[in-house]
């Protein structure tokens, strides 16, 4: 940030730097291996008084000279050069800190310069002891260079105790000194018997061509025997979190390295090709073939060293775009703009923005990003996402994906780069909420008259709100699967619990009976769900209408997985309502006479709020679900993240159910060993890129917003003010304790690392839960059923197993289901539906004409027929509730 910004727009400055320092490396570590090369074979012809080899030598260093001093020495300079325009402030601080060693290096290159200018040009006057002398001298430099330049750039990665001490000592010896030292010397031989061939292939063909061909072959051969266990020890020098970050969490490593290990095989091949008699013309071609392959190996390397060094110029120091790390807390309060010296633009306002956010971007950004450009492309980088999502991922930026840097700076400043990067960059407008507009839908009252009939029929939704992914030719989450439950009571000073001698049949309303029309989960469940399932039927066989089977672990008639949606049809207009209703019957078995009906929402939605961040529209007519677009860029991240090949798979006709790979309680699948269950994947991930929100959060992704299009937090709680995060926690509270029920797992803790509890307990006061099974206790906040206190929280209070689920418990008496009386989940009696306010409080309507829990407000006489004088359901149920539920 204390340097003007070098734009490079089509490469990018990363790529001049590869191009510059790759060759020279190339050429600078045959410099030394040559260097040994020359010294040792001149001994050897002087050793055996072969004149072809003092010929050969002579002739070797002349192509040696030109190529190490003049092009090396110019590639050197030109690596200072780019690198101080496209680094200034890291190489400031190599030649601060390494002023000394510089100096020295530079000695030891002069040496090398004068000692090979001597050897080559008094090469036939100098007596050989004094020849010899001169090239182990040029050698001897040589190496001393290598061995003070490894310090500096392995301290670059491994900068050891200098970050504590800043002592010159401490960084140069590095943790990766010697072993990255050891490594370069194989490296430098290897490829002096590489570049050995160059004028060995240009000898007159003969036994002594083929001599040295062989003896070229050794010395490059040979080195393996030493580059192979000093690359192992390199591997192990690097800090652990560089091996992961390099090798398993940044997918840019993997083309290098298969590079290294490829190229690393091909060259042992042509060295023992070289050994055979092959026509001189095949060898020269395949000389310089082999040449390019040893300049793709040592590329494969550096490019891994650099990687690994990701996100830092300097490793836990300096981050690549030249923020220090010591200076991330500071520039998070004041900004960065305010501190970067060559930023013409200081605070963000509504009427710069889009240059705020460009400004932003070359601070931070345009070191290893181009625009439109050939060098990891920003633009193709970000396709697709939206503003919500480019703001979610500058905020979860460095995290997981820890290779690249964390965004710097003031969340406005973090909202304006987002702003730029799709707007600005990708020319698309700023997404703006539009509440959906319902309209209202009246029904009509189930007949009941409290005098005379005799029985009363309790029937709910199990889950209050059954969501569905509805685009399974891209992969499945959950299928059409609501679940209704019913009792029947027959009324009395005892009221008795009917499970004998009736039929309990459902019906949904006109207009749903064929879901088969608006979803393709019939067309891929035997690729998702392994079953091969008759249209409009549901995974158990249930359709939309039906017998309810009594279930004894229930204590319920219950209909399960009604493959229902939100989709109504009107001739040949089709509606979108998440809240169809059901009839539900209970006849005589005997005589098939009506003993009792009553109405109850199935509910169901389609509102996945994948599109908030990874962008694409709603999948059916802009109102609802997932469209092609959606589905289709999440496989893409989940690939390029997880090197998975489910978009490819998908788009052959294999898609597949999520919870396959990670286990899940709700559809009882026991996943890929290893793999996190799904609540704990999908909530860790995401939180780590959604920290710092509340309740905002959790309605991006579930149909509860006020201003979607399903509104399924409706109820009771809802018009308190006790929102999501009053039970579940925040997004980064609650991943966490699902996160802990895992953190046996590897990639468990890896995600827990980067999150911070919001609550104030930190990570070691969270109380692990499994999804679906330890919710939120209500009898936390209403303890002795009563009103809660102010502030009320029910997060880390989990029931302890599935049978103390409110959706599974009953009263005292173990015979009445809590939902029964109070509604399903998140639609809890008083209710207030989107549809119609009281669309979801017909049974207490119907049966008390309040709508408020049935037998509250002392209305015993809905079962009992007679007034009561205490609650023998639960404790405190003789109060009076309520008369009016004030908003918040």
């Amino acid at each position: 940030m204390n340097y003007p910004v070098w734009d490079i727009p089509v490469l990018g400055g990363q790529v001049l730097i590869a191009l510059i320092s790759v060759t020279h490396v190339f050429v600078a570590h045959f410099a030394v291996g040559g260097g040994l090369f020359i010294w040792l074979t001149d001994w050897k012809g002087v050793r055996e008084k072969d004149p072809e080899i003092h010929d050969y030598v002579r002739k070797h260093t002349w192509f040696f000279l030109l190529l190490t001093m003049v092009f090396g020495g110019v590639s050197g300079v030109g690596i200072w050069f780019i690198i101080g325009l496209v680094h200034p402030s890291g190489t400031s601080i190599l030649i601060h800190n390494y002023v000394f060693g510089w100096a020295v290096e530079w000695v030891f290159f002069l040496g090398e310069i004068i000692a090979l200018l001597i050897y080559h040009y008094t090469f036939e006057r100098l007596k050989p002891h004094q020849r010899l002398l001169m090239a182990f001298l040029y050698f001897l430099f040589a190496w001393l260079s290598l061995f003070v330049i490894n310090g500096i750039i392995a301290f670059m990665l491994t900068p050891g105790r200098w970050l504590e001490t800043r002592d010159f000592w401490h960084g140069f010896f590095n943790p990766s000194f010697f072993p990255s030292l050891l490594f370069r010397t194989f490296t430098a031989t290897m490829l002096a018997g590489m570049f050995a061939y160059v004028t060995v292939v240009f000898l007159q063909a003969g036994p002594f061509r083929l001599k040295m061909m062989r003896y070229s072959t050794k010395w490059m051969l040979l080195s393996y025997i030493g580059l192979i266990p000093s690359a192992a020890w390199y591997f192990y020098a690097i800090p652990a979190e560089a091996r992961i970050t390099a090798f398993s969490l940044n997918s840019e490593t993997i083309p290098f390295l298969i590079t290294f290990l490829v190229t690393s095989g091909i060259i042992v091949l042509f060295g023992l090709f070289f050994t055979l008699k092959v026509a001189p013309g095949i060898q020269k071609v395949l000389v310089f073939l082999l040449i390019g392959i040893g300049l793709a190996w040592i590329g494969g390397f550096e490019y891994m060293r650099e990687i690994a060094r990701k996100p830092w110029i300097i490793y836990n120091h300096m981050y690549s775009n030249s923020i220090l790390r010591e200076d991330m807390k500071r520039l998070n309060g004041e900004g960065t703009l305010q501190n970067a010296k060559w930023s013409l633009i200081r605070t963000v306002g509504s009427h710069n923005r889009i240059q705020t956010g460009k400004e932003l971007f070359k601070v931070q950004c345009m070191i290893c990003h181009t625009v439109n450009g050939l060098y990891n492309d920003i633009v193709k980088h970000t396709e697709g996402l939206t503003t919500l999502g480019m703001t979610a991922q500058l905020r979860g930026q460095g995290k997981i994906r820890s290779y690249m840097p964390p965004f710097a700076g003031k969340e406005s400043e973090r909202e304006a780069l987002a702003e730029y990067i799709v707007s600005g960059l990708h020319n698309r407008n700023v997404e703006t909420k539009k509440p959906f507009q319902f309209v209202e839908q009246s029904f009509e009252m189930p007949p009941y008259d409290s005098d005379h009939d005799q029985y009363i029929l309790l029937a709910w939704n199990a889950l209050g709100m059954h969501c569905l992914s509805d685009r399974d030719r891209w992969f499945g989450i959950l299928p059409p699967a609501g679940t209704l439950e019913a009792q029947l009571i027959k009324r009395g000073p005892t009221p008795e619990m009917i499970r004998d001698g009736v039929k309990m049949t459902y019906k949904v309303e006109k207009g749903f009976e064929n879901p088969s029309a608006h979803v393709d989960f019939w067309d891929y469940a035997e690729k998702v769900y392994g079953a091969r399932i008759e249209k409009n039927k549901g995974l158990t066989g249930n359709g939309l209408e039906g017998v309810m089977v009594y279930d004894e672990t229930r204590k319920a008639f219950v209909a399960a997985k009604i493959p229902v949606t939100p989709y109504r049809q009107f001739g040949q207009e089709t509606v979108y309502n998440p809240y169809p209703l059901f009839t539900i019957e209970a006849r005589d078995l005997e005589t098939g006479k009506v003993l009792v009906e009553t109405k109850v929402v199935g509910s169901t939605s389609t509102e996945m709020g994948c599109r908030n961040c990874h962008g694409g529209d709603w999948g059916w007519k802009g109102i609802s679900g997932l469209s092609e677009e959606t589905a289709s860029r999440i496989l893409k991240v989940h690939d390029r993240i997880s090197g998975t090949d489910l978009y490819k798979r998908a788009g052959e006709g294999e898609p597949l159910l999520c919870q396959g790979c990670h286990p899940d309680p709700a559809l009882n699948t026991k996943g890929r060993e290893g793999a996190l269950n799904f609540s704990a994947a999908m909530h860790g991930w995401h939180a780590v890129y959604m920290t710092g929100m509340k309740e905002d959060a959790c309605m991006l992704c579930h149909p509860a917003s006020p201003e979607g299009n399903t509104r399924c937090s409706r109820d009771i709680h809802n018009r308190v003010g006790i929102t999501c995060v009053n039970c579940h926690g925040t997004m980064e509270d609650h991943a966490l304790a699902l996160l802990l029920g895992e953190k046996d797992k590897p990639s468990a803790r890896a995600i827990i690392t980067h999150l911070q509890p919001q609550a104030d307990r930190g990570k070691e006061g969270i109380r692990p839960r499994r999804p679906w099974i330890n919710e939120p206790d209500c009898l936390h906040c209403h303890r002795d059923f009563q009103k809660p206190g102010p502030d009320p929280s029910a997060f880390n209070q989990w029931v302890q197993g599935p049978e103390a689920l409110y959706r599974v418990r009953t009263d005292d008496s173990g015979s009445i289901r809590c939902e029964a009386c109070h509604g399903a989940t998140h639609a809890l009696y008083p209710s207030q539906n989107p549809l119609n306010p009281d669309r979801d409080n017909i049974q207490p309507l119907q049966y008390s004409g309040m709508p408020y829990p049935i037998g509250s407000n002392k209305s015993c006489k809905v079962c009992h027929m007679d007034d009561m004088e205490e609650g023998i359901h639960h404790k405190n149920m003789e109060r009076m509730v309520r008369h009016k539920v004030t908003p918040p």
